[in-house]
């Protein structure tokens, strides 16, 4: 079959991408913004990338269309498809229908840290023998890819709470069907399809309702949207972690997590020593660890599989070290994220500076949102540069005053670059905080971080 992908650099088609090829589908896609990682893994695996969504890409008509979510009504390509009558799909019906049928589907939901649980997990599998098939958002390290079939049994996908496709307004995981599904917290996100937080609410409970009764979920202990939902109807034995009476706990060895002990029934579990920092980072291994559990894992393995775990590219990913000055590229952009991150890297480098670039680039961001709790998610960083894009309706500077002299907003790339060169010490950290590509900023600060040695 002949497979056409709309939107196919999202993380999620590119996922889609690499699955319809890996059953013998020709696959090709267009996209209006194709950059690092995804277009280098689809064209690592052969997959022709177009640019842009000029209907001449879809002649002659391919078997069928996948549509991704970011597209919609009076877009070309899809004006061209309503026009002549092709055959069309979404990413995750077609994900549900042509891989997901008849395996264990384990899903892990929530507002953050689904990407680097969805990692974990499927390592914590693989090292476990049981060949998973995985979607997840982001590049794995451990992989070296963000999706693959894997064996007949068991399927571990991150299961985001966004629409599925202009035509389907339903969140994408309530097509996936789990058997295990994680709930790893619940916040508000996604303004532009969200209006409140009880819509969000709505939507995790028709997940939680299609959850069979000899399934398990694992919810965070302590979240109070999380029990909101259970509230309204739950017909699935229910597991907690993170704190207090919970069932899986950790306990840090070093005040950083790069070493904890994981506690079940208040029974030792095991010792973990990685490569990854943070009380949310350990708090995502615990739901993992419990997630696999469920399929017979027990976690004497999980110990071993996290010893060799690598993160996720974009999660505190390390870029370079330059002149004593340590670059990371992190993919946060909610307060929570922020503060958590900036927290973690706090407790690992102690007394050194950190530096915060941030671009606030989602949607929710963007609509000025979060804008009365930003401030407070940088209180682990020692300088904070803002870029304000000139699309921007609402004022970084008053609502980060309360940061003082630590804060500086930019209006231009160039001069954050300038400014974060001319700042940087031996011995620094710059974070820099995005979803998107930031302007090419990851590279061009290297650059000239280099230049200046």
């Amino acid at each position: 079959m002949r497979i056409h992908i709309l939107g196919i650099c999202g993380t999620f088609m590119g996922g889609i991408a690499l699955l319809a090829r890996a059953l013998g589908h020709e696959v090709s896609g267009s996209d209006a913004n194709d950059y690092p990682p995804m277009s280098t893994q689809l064209a690592g695996q052969g997959i022709t990338l177009l640019e842009g969504y000029d209907p001449a890409h879809l002649d002659p008509a391919p078997d069928l269309v996948i549509i991704g979510n970011a597209l919609s009504r009076g877009n070309p390509a899809v004006e061209y498809i309503l026009n002549n009558d092709l055959k069309f799909i979404s990413g995750p019906q077609w994900l549900n229908e042509n891989v997901l049928q008849g395996r264990h589907v384990l899903a892990v939901s929530g507002t953050h840290g689904k990407t680097t649980t969805t990692s974990i997990l499927a390592w914590i599998l693989e090292v476990g023998g049981l060949n998973p098939g995985f979607l997840i958002g982001g590049i794995a390290e451990n992989f070296g890819c963000s999706a693959r079939l894997g064996g007949a049994d068991y399927f571990v996908v991150e299961a985001d709470e966004y629409d599925t496709a202009f035509f389907d307004k339903r969140s994408k995981f309530i097509h996936y069907r789990p058997s295990t599904l994680i709930i790893n917290n619940i916040e508000f996100d996604h303004a532009d399809i969200f209006p409140d937080l009880a819509a969000i609410r709505r939507e995790f409970h028709h997940l939680v309702r299609i959850v069979p009764d000899h399934g398990l979920i694992i919810a965070r202990q302590g979240d109070m949207e999380i029990s909101k939902v259970l509230e309204l109807g739950c017909w699935t034995p229910v597991e907690y972690f993170g704190e207090g009476d919970a069932r899986w706990i950790s306990k840090p060895l070093r005040d950083d997590y790069s070493e904890f002990e994981i506690k079940i029934d208040d029974t030792p579990g095991g010792v973990i020593r990685w490569d990854l920092i943070g009380r949310h980072n350990a708090d995502n291994a615990l739901a993992a660890t419990a997630a696999a559990n469920h399929v017979g894992i027990d976690s004497g393995v999980v110990c071993e599989a996290l010893a060799d775990f690598k993160s996720v590219k974009r999660r505190l990913e390390q870029l370079a070290v330059i002149n004593g000055v340590t670059v990371y590229d992190d993919f946060a952009h909610h307060p929570t994220a922020i503060r958590a991150t900036l927290a973690a890297l706090r407790q690992h480098v102690v007394q050194q500076r950190i530096i915060a670039i941030m671009e606030p680039r989602s949607n929710t961001m963007r609509k000025g949102v979060h804008q009365d709790t930003l401030a407070d998610s940088f209180t682990g960083a020692d300088h904070v540069l803002l870029y304000q894009p000139g699309d921007l309706t609402w004022d970084l500077s008053r609502c980060t005053k309360s940061l003082g002299q630590r804060r500086q907003v930019f209006t231009d790339i160039d001069t954050i670059i300038i400014r974060a060169v001319g700042m940087a010490q031996p011995g620094d950290h710059i974070v820099i905080m995005s979803n998107g590509d930031f302007g090419g900023i990851h590279h061009r600060l290297q650059e000239a971080l280099k230049a200046a040695c």
